[in-house]
C-alpha cells in the first residue's frame, strides 16, 4: 500500500491526488492519536493538540499560531467520515479538470490561496461583526476543513469552463456553473446557521477562485509566488550530482563531424544544440532523445 500511495503521489501532473493523499494521512495521524487519547482520559490533551492546527476565531489567539491559516486547511472534523469525504470527492472531480487544462502548479496555487481567503474572511467576520464578534467572545471557536480552498478550485473550474458538464448519479448531466452556483447559495444561506464561520470561509475561497481565474485570464498569475516558493523548497531536497561530464574540444569536434556523415539523420544545428547543452549543465542534463541522437552521431566516426 504504501509504494502504491507513493507511486500515486510521485507521477506527474498529479496535484489533486498528491492533495489528496495529504489530507486523508493528516486525518488518519489525528485519528490514531485521538483515539488513545480520549480512551486514557488525556482528551483536553489532545484538545490542546488539535488547536496549535485549527484557526483560531479570535484574533488575538491567532496571532499567537499564525500558521493556522494554512494548517487549517488541511484538518477535517474527527466526529464523522462525511467531512472530509464530500471534500475529497469534490477535490477530485474538480481538481482532475482544473490539472487537464491548467496543470498541477496552478492547482496547488489556487487551493493555497483559497484556503488563505477563507481564513482572512473568518477572522474579519469574528472580529468586525457584531453578531459574530459575539460568539467568540462568549465560546472557543476554532475552524478545520479544506472546503474554502476545494470551493476555491470549484468555482475556478467553473469560471474557466462554465459548459463542461458533469455526470451525477440519479441527476444526470449538469453544467459545472450550475453546480458552483449551488455551492455558493448553500454557503452564503449558512452563514447564520450552526457552521457559520466555515461557511464565511466557504465564500472567501469561493470568491478567490473567480478572481483567481479572471486576472489569470488577464495575464496575471496570483499563484507564481506560491510555485517559486515550492519550486525553492523542493530544491533543498534534491539530490545534486556530484560528478559533471566534461568533454575535451576534440570529442566535442568529433561529434561535430559525425552529425555531417551520412546516414546518421541528425543535423548539425541539433547537434550543436546538445554540445551546448552539455557544456552547460553536463551530460546528465540530456533528455533520453538527445543522450540516443548522441550515441548514433558517436558511432558514426
Amino acid at each position: 500500500m504504501f509504494e502504491e500511495f507513493k507511486n500515486a503521489f510521485d507521477r506527474h501532473n498529479n496535484a489533486h491526488i498528491q492533495l489528496i493523499l495529504i489530507n486523508v494521512i493528516v486525518y488518519l495521524a489525528l485519528a490514531f492519536i485521538m483515539v488513545p487519547m480520549t480512551m486514557s482520559g488525556f482528551d483536553e490533551l489532545f484538545r490542546a493538540l488539535h488547536d496549535q492546527i485549527a484557526i483560531p476565531a479570535r484574533f488575538s489567539e491567532y496571532i499567537t499560531r499564525p500558521w493556522t491559516i494554512i494548517t487549517y486547511a488541511f484538518v477535517h472534523d474527527l466526529s464523522g467520515i462525511f467531512h472530509i469525504l464530500f471534500n475529497m470527492l469534490a477535490l477530485y472531480w474538480f481538481g482532475k479538470l482544473f490539472v487537464e487544462y491548467l496543470g498541477s502548479d496552478k492547482l496547488i496555487a489556487v487551493y493555497i490561496l483559497g484556503a488563505l481567503a477563507g481564513g482572512v474572511f473568518y477572522l474579519l467576520a469574528y472580529n468586525t461583526i457584531p453578531f459574530f464578534n459575539d460568539q467568540a467572545t462568549q465560546a472557543h471557536i476554532t475552524m478545520v476543513g479544506a472546503s474554502a480552498a476545494v470551493d476555491a478550485i470549484v468555482v475556478a473550474a467553473a469560471t474557466l469552463l462554465p459548459d463542461y458538464t458533469f455526470f451525477l448519479l440519479f441527476i444526470g448531466p449538469v453544467r459545472i456553473k450550475y453546480i458552483a452556483g449551488i455551492i455558493v447559495i448553500l454557503s452564503y444561506l449558512g452563514t447564520v446557521g450552526a457552521n457559520a464561520g466555515g461557511n464565511i470561509a466557504h465564500l472567501g475561497g469561493a470568491l478567490m477562485g473567480f478572481i483567481y481565474i479572471k486576472q489569470l485570464q488577464a495575464g496575471i498569475n496570483w499563484g507564481s509566488w506560491i510555485t517559486l516558493t515550492l519550486d525553492w523548497f523542493k530544491s533543498l531536497f534534491k539530490p545534486k550530482p556530484k560528478v559533471k561530464v566534461t568533454y575535451r574540444s576534440d570529442d566535442v569536434e568529433n561529434y561535430r563531424k559525425a552529425a555531417k556523415s551520412k546516414g546518421t539523420g541528425i543535423s548539425q544545428a541539433e547537434i550543436d544544440a546538445i554540445l551546448d547543452k552539455i557544456s552547460a549543465g553536463g551530460y546528465e542534463s540530456l533528455s533520453k532523445e538527445e543522450k540516443e541522437k548522441l550515441f548514433k552521431a558517436s558511432k558514426k566516426q
